[in-house]
């Protein structure tokens, strides 16, 4: 296998070879201790060439055209002269932890678009199941020169969470169905949007998506915005015929220019910041633990647990207890 020092992956990163900058992301989602080490140092490099791009998440139920939308959406946007990325988080094969979705097969015309860079990642054993480096692939991506970098989730569990904290807008996608859309949506996501967007408001189902769009728009009038200068707008849209798509790219600039003006958009992202140095401490604290000494005593006291044997907050004693005797 071929090997490139820091030098080469920061140059090629930076004059956009799309080639080395998926090497790069490849790179970063090692777990090889020497990887990591080498992606920290590009990454410490680029980060002056980062901060600049729109940050969308998109999530949504399945079957709500996640992929389709991102495929116009991105196109539209490539039309406009935006160099767009996506990073789009699969679930991952319970056996090997492979990608089963193949994005780039649910995307035909944007992964051939000069001006587009997917890239799927398996999401893997990580809490909702969201890429445990897709963080650093979004820098990456930024730095490389791509000014629109939309990040999708697998849409289920704690994935939403994770994938807003990473981005400055988070856009839901619902269609509309039977009357119990309002039933197929938490309202912690909820929280998180904002915007909704009814997708598959087309032919005969427009009708259906307006009605949805007014039981969102209720919804939200129950929802407290975390803003001071944004209240989450319900639109409806149409992956198939493009319509609505201009409207939510202006939603999304015209986020982006209240919250930078209002400084808003500084404090979220750096929230954000704080919020990913605590999981990558808490992470790292924790592979040290599972293959320290300590890890053997758990596995003990775990059994004893279960078996009654002892109380879990005497058998968490003892676990600190000897904690304070290891090296970190």
């Amino acid at each position: 296998m071929e090997k490139f020092k820091s030098q080469d992956y920061i140059k090629g990163i930076l004059s956009r070879d799309r080639r080395m900058l998926a090497k790069a992301i490849t790179l970063v989602e090692s777990s090889l201790p020497e990887d990591q080490e080498l992606s920290r140092q590009i990454l410490d490099a680029l980060m002056p060439h980062t901060g600049k791009a729109l940050r969308i998440g998109i999530t949504g139920l399945p079957g709500a055209g996640k992929s389709t939308f991102i495929e116009s959406f991105g196109t539209m946007l490539t039309d406009k002269g935006y160099h767009v990325a996506v990073l789009a988080i699969d679930p991952s094969s319970p056996k090997t932890g492979g990608s089963i979705l193949a994005d780039k097969t649910r995307m035909e015309k944007l992964a051939v678009n000069e001006k587009a860079f997917i890239r799927p990642s398996p999401s893997g054993k990580n809490l909702g199941g969201v890429a445990r480096k897709t963080r650093e692939s979004l820098l990456i991506c930024e730095a490389a020169g791509y000014d629109a970098v939309m990040v999708e989730t697998v849409g289920v569990g704690q994935s939403e969470v994770a994938v807003a904290s990473m981005v400055d807008f988070f856009l839901v996608l619902m269609i509309s169905g039977g009357g119990d859309e309002i039933q197929g949506i938490k309202k912690g996501v909820l929280e998180l949007a904002d915007a909704v967007a009814v997708n598959k408001a087309d032919g005969s189902n427009i009708e259906q998506a307006m009605l949805a769009k007014r039981q969102y728009e209720m919804a939200f009038h129950m929802l407290t915005s975390p803003y001071r200068n944004w209240t989450p707008p319900v639109v409806t849209c149409s992956a198939v015929t493009h319509a609505g798509l201009e409207n939510i790219l202006n939603l999304v600039l015209d986020h982006h220019e209240k919250l930078t003006r209002s400084g808003e958009l500084q404090k979220k992202r750096q929230e954000q910041e704080k919020d990913w140095f605590t999981f990558l401490v808490r992470e790292g604290v924790q592979d040290w633990f599972y293959s320290s000494p300590a890890a053997t005593l758990f596995a003990e006291l775990l059994d004893a647990v279960a078996n009654g044997a002892i109380t879990p907050t005497s058998a968490a004693a003892k676990i600190l207890e000897k904690l304070k005797g290891e090296k970190f």
